[in-house]
């Protein structure tokens, strides 16, 4: 059984520290550049408005959702998902269906208009999971490099 767990506080302070140390592998799968000081780039992206939760399967960490609430001009208030990572080793055995519903409650819950996140081009397979749960494409993100 899937089971979600809340990693940061409403302030941004991890509080189940456990979780967090083992959420570091699974995460790593999608983000592979993140720093070897994880804890300190996971610290700072925290202290700018993110919260991770996790899916925990008995001992294991099975995906790995980091998100956001805010609100800007084009789609209002809404909850983005910075990150929604499942363990390779689990993918589509309802790990992500799990998390995905459960940060889309969450964002109803606080009365939100929106879901979003934004999912590299070559990510075809994720594509096709988001389009399974509903999701639809508004927009294209551009981008520029400045280092």
């Amino acid at each position: 059984m899937i089971r979600i767990v809340e990693v940061t506080d409403d302030s941004g302070a991890v509080v189940e520290l456990d979780w967090f140390e083992k959420a570091e592998s699974v995460h790593r799968q999608l983000r592979t550049t993140l720093p070897s000081d994880y804890a300190g780039k996971m610290k700072r992206v925290f202290a700018g408005g993110a919260r991770m939760c996790v899916a925990v399967e008995g001992a294991d960490i099975t995906g790995v959702a980091v998100y956001r609430v805010y609100e800007n001009t084009f789609q209002g208030r809404q909850l983005y998902v910075d990150d929604l990572v499942t363990d390779e080793m689990r993918r589509s055995t309802g790990v992500g269906r799990a998390l995905l519903g459960y940060l889309e409650r969450k964002a109803q819950a606080a009365g939100l208009e929106n879901l979003a996140l934004d999912s590299g081009t070559q990510r075809q397979q994720a594509h096709k999971f988001y389009f399974r749960e509903g999701m639809v494409v508004t927009s294209f993100h551009f981008g520029k490099r400045l280092t």
